[in-house]
């Protein structure tokens, strides 16, 4: 893979975090991980194509939502073990509870808030 590759701290498992950034607002939208084949990818579709730990594969935003992110910009931070990627967020969802951002929660008072709306049901948006 490419030299630019190289630079980045994977963890011990090859992966590291992205923070995935509205490149329009600067909101945080979501954290997701990507590993080296992912990233490449991400930068070969200009979209964003993380690896899900869960599933142990190539998770490609929105291939069952249909709310990909456009990639714009990516970013490596100064230790090179964090990347933002600066998106487009297709659909105005890039969380799975169908909310805009998954960080939707606020701490008040020593409780959890939810402080935004569900723009659509998830049973809506993953069908099956």
């Amino acid at each position: 893979m490419s030299n630019w590759l190289d630079a980045i701290k994977w963890d011990s498992d090859g992966l590291v975090p992205a923070i995935a950034q509205d490149y329009k607002t600067d909101r945080v939208l979501m954290v997701a991980w990507l590993n080296r084949e992912s990233l490449a990818l991400t930068v070969a579709e200009q979209r964003a194509i993380y690896w899900s730990r869960s599933r142990q594969k190539l998770w490609r935003k929105g291939e069952e939502s249909g709310h990909i992110q456009k990639l714009h910009e990516i970013r490596l931070d100064c230790d090179a073990d964090v990347i933002i990627l600066r998106v487009e967020q297709i659909g105005d969802i890039a969380c799975h509870t169908g909310r805009h951002s998954c960080f939707y929660r606020v701490l008040s008072d020593g409780q959890w808030q939810t402080v935004e709306p569900v723009i659509k049901d998830p049973h809506d948006i993953y069908q099956g």
